[in-house]
């Protein structure tokens, strides 16, 4: 099989609910209607890639359930090849999500079939997409062994390091692309858990951690390239926005999109930037991502 866009990823059910605040410690507060969307961060950034015309398969773990056989038919229907989504014993992951009125999220994810996906089950890399893209609701040993694997061919590897996890450095010396968002970006450097990193010199020091360039975007004040060269700001389009969820993997997917089509990274970035900015105008995560004729 092959495609020009790889994701090795997860696959969840979200099941979201809208609050007017989130709940504190002991407490409980009342929400609307419960939605259940097709979700995931590799599932997501598969369908933001196919959304856009790429040819792009997904690698992925879903149960042998109603919320699989939601996501399947998602992905399906948005031109995601499945062939490489195994259905296995474990129930499918879901992602129980709460959005406050701002449009901002909180998120508690139960891994379910996504942890049955194995490093063995990456033997498809040796086929070499154009760009592989990787994201952490999967078992790190299976991140790792895809991006070892990838290591030496004319693959392009995308490492969502979303969410943030310790990779061993070997990995990371392998990767072509990070991409974090500016938590994520202060973890990795050892800058707490604030935000408001951007823009910064020390994330010059992302490269230090061995990846060849870093992305660190940063919602609507846009993103910022990491290159041996310097750093370079790529603006956001300012937008209303209704609900983040999948935001940044929609970014991921739009980035891989355009570096298949040979784009230069600003450019690829630049583009990226805008396919997030119109996700949040919408509900959802795998719903709200834009078509080729919705951008122009």
């Amino acid at each position: 099989m092959s495609a020009q866009v790889l994701v090795v990823g997860s696959a969840n059910a979200d099941l979201v609910v809208t609050v007017d605040r989130r709940p504190t410690g002991g407490e409980t507060v009342l929400g609307g209607d419960t939605e259940i969307l097709p979700g995931g961060k590799g599932a997501n950034t598969a369908v933001a890639a196919a959304r856009l015309g790429a040819e792009v398969a997904l690698l992925g773990a879903v149960g042998d359930d109603a919320h699989g056989r939601l996501l399947l038919d998602s992905l399906r229907e948005s031109g995601v090849n499945t062939d490489l989504v195994r259905v296995v014993s474990r129930p499918t992951g879901l992602a129980f999500i709460t959005v406050t009125p701002d449009g901002e999220n909180s998120i508690i994810v139960s891994p379910g079939a996504n942890h049955a996906l194995r490093p063995e089950d990456t033997a498809v890399v040796t086929a070499a997409p154009k760009v592989m893209v990787l994201s952490m609701e999967i078992p790190l040993d299976t991140v790792e062994h895809a991006i070892t694997s990838a290591a030496g061919t004319a693959t392009c590897t995308i490492l969502n390091l979303s969410p943030v996890a310790s990779v061993s450095e070997s990995t990371l010396a392998d990767v072509d692309i990070l991409l974090v968002n500016e938590h994520e970006a202060a973890w990795l450097l050892g800058m707490g858990e604030r935000g408001g990193v951007l823009p910064n010199p020390e994330l010059s020091k992302l490269l230090d951690l061995g990846p060849r360039a870093a992305v660190v975007t940063a919602g609507s004040r846009g993103a910022v390239i990491v290159r041996p060269t310097g750093l370079a700001e790529v603006p956001s389009p300012a937008v209303e926005v209704v609900d983040t969820t999948g935001a940044g993997d929609a970014f991921a997917g739009a980035l891989a999109t355009a570096l298949a089509r040979d784009s230069e990274l600003p450019d690829a970035v630049a583009l990226a930037a805008r396919v997030a900015a119109l996700s949040v105008t919408r509900r959802g995560a795998q719903p709200s991502y834009p078509t080729v004729a919705e951008l122009e």
